[in-house]
C-alpha cells in the first residue's frame, strides 16, 4: 500500500525494519504494491521540496533568507563560516553534496554593487571553501558562478550569492536529465558539520 505521509517513513526504533524503512526515513516502494495500475517506475519521494515549490523562488522583500540566516545558529542556518563582510552556507536545494553559497551580509542584488572589501572576502571565502571541500569530499573539480537577476536564473535575485558546486568524474547520471531529480548521498546537517569542522580557524 502507498505511504501517505512523511511520518509513515520513520522507524521509531532507529534501525532497519522488515519493511525496508531505515533510520533516515528513506523508502523506495515496490511499484507492484501501490494503488493503481502497476508500472516499471520507482518513486523517489522528496517532500522537503514542497517549501520551494509552494512559495516559489523569489521571497518577499522583508523575508530574504540570506539576510535572516546570519541571525540564526550556524546549525539551523547551515552556515559553515562567517567572515567580516560575507559568510558561507550550504545551499538548501543543492545540485551536489557540499554545494555552498557565499553571500555578503549586506542586501545587494548584483556583483557590481559590492564594495572592494566585500569582493575581497567573497573571493577569499570561495578559495577557502574550495580547499576545504576538496579535503573533505575528494572531488575532481568545481562549478563556480553567480546568476545575476531572475532572468539569469538567480533563485534569490535580490541578494547576491556565489555558487560553489563540487563535481566528481562520475556524478552525472540519467536522473537530472530525464527526471529532474538529484540523488544526494549525504544529509545537509552531516555535510555542514564536516565542512565547518574542517574550516581553518583564522
Amino acid at each position: 500500500m502507498a505511504r501517505l505521509s512523511l511520518d509513515d517513513y520513520a522507524d521509531p526504533a532507529g534501525g532497519e525494519g522488515n519493511d525496508g524503512v531505515g533510520a533516515q526515513g528513506i523508502r523506495v516502494d515496490d511499484p507492484s504494491t501501490l494503488v493503481g495500475v502497476p508500472d516499471e517506475f520507482q518513486r523517489l519521494w522528496t517532500p522537503h521540496r514542497m517549501v520551494y515549490i509552494q512559495h516559489g523562488q523569489q521571497p518577499g522583500t522583508d523575508d530574504c533568507p540570506f539576510c535572516v540566516a546570519p541571525s540564526m545558529s550556524d546549525e539551523d542556518a547551515l552556515i559553515v563560516a562567517r567572515g567580516e563582510h560575507a559568510y558561507a552556507l550550504l545551499n538548501l536545494f543543492p545540485y551536489n553534496s557540499g554545494h555552498l553559497l557565499v553571500c555578503p551580509y549586506r542586501h545587494i542584488a548584483t556583483y557590481d554593487k559590492a564594495t572592494p572589501d566585500e569582493v575581497a572576502e567573497i573571493g577569499s571565502l570561495t578559495q577557502t571553501a574550495m580547499r576545504v571541500i576538496s579535503q573533505v569530499s575528494k572531488n575532481d573539480g568545481f562549478n563556480i558562478g553567480m546568476n545575476q537577476g531572475a532572468v539569469a536564473g538567480a533563485g534569490i535575485a535580490a541578494h547576491l550569492h556565489q555558487h560553489i558546486v563540487p563535481r566528481w568524474a562520475q556524478d552525472a547520471n540519467f536522473l537530472p536529465i530525464i527526471a529532474k531529480t538529484k540523488a544526494l548521498p549525504q544529509l545537509l546537517g552531516d555535510v555542514r558539520a564536516a565542512i565547518a569542522g574542517a574550516w581553518p580557524v583564522s
